[in-house]
């Protein structure tokens, strides 16, 4: 299972989204939509998990969840926005974390792209950056990788458009 993962996408979709994640075979989206047309303009386009994030209205809120908990393979995976990573983990998701021991972590928020190995909770913490063309980060990132089995492989960070020049994008 090929998997596209993206976060911070504030309200809009760059058309570098459908040309990367042409091949996925499912969408996870970190939160931050910031529009549930963002939302059905990706479930359009493929299978789509996604958590609300704190710009999200109630549109948003009513389509997706606060985390999701699911199965990749056979890895354990949660999804949720506010996350932090090893050692600076939000007080939720340190809590779901704890609950759950995913395999695999996903959150957004921060719009800085980071994948990094949890040793003391033995998961993969993935954080996509943004893929919006508001805030603070510089260049919007995806990242792509493949789930068979046990084993997670091909992860790869997508950076495209530079936030603020309309014409990278």
């Amino acid at each position: 299972m090929k998997i596209g993962v993206m976060s911070d996408t504030h309200g809009w979709v760059a058309p570098a989204v459908y040309e990367h994640f042409a091949e996925v075979d499912e969408i996870w989206h970190a939160g931050d939509a910031g529009s549930i047309d963002v939302i059905t303009e990706l479930e359009t386009f493929r299978p789509l998990r996604a958590v609300w994030g704190n710009v999200d209205g109630f549109d948003v809120r009513r389509a997706t969840q606060e985390y999701l908990f699911f199965r990749a393979g056979s890895k354990k995976v949660l999804l949720i926005h506010v996350g932090g990573y090893p050692g600076h983990y939000a007080p939720r998701a340190l809590e779901l974390i704890r609950e759950l021991n995913p395999d695999i972590f996903v959150c957004g928020h921060s719009h800085i792209c980071k994948v990094i190995y949890d040793k003391s909770h033995k998961m993969l913490c993935i954080n996509p950056g943004a893929a919006g063309k508001t805030g603070m980060h510089r260049v919007m990132t995806l990242l792509r990788f493949t789930v068979e089995g046990d084993t997670l492989s091909g992860m790869e960070v997508i950076e495209f458009g530079n936030r603020g020049r309309s014409g990278d994008y």
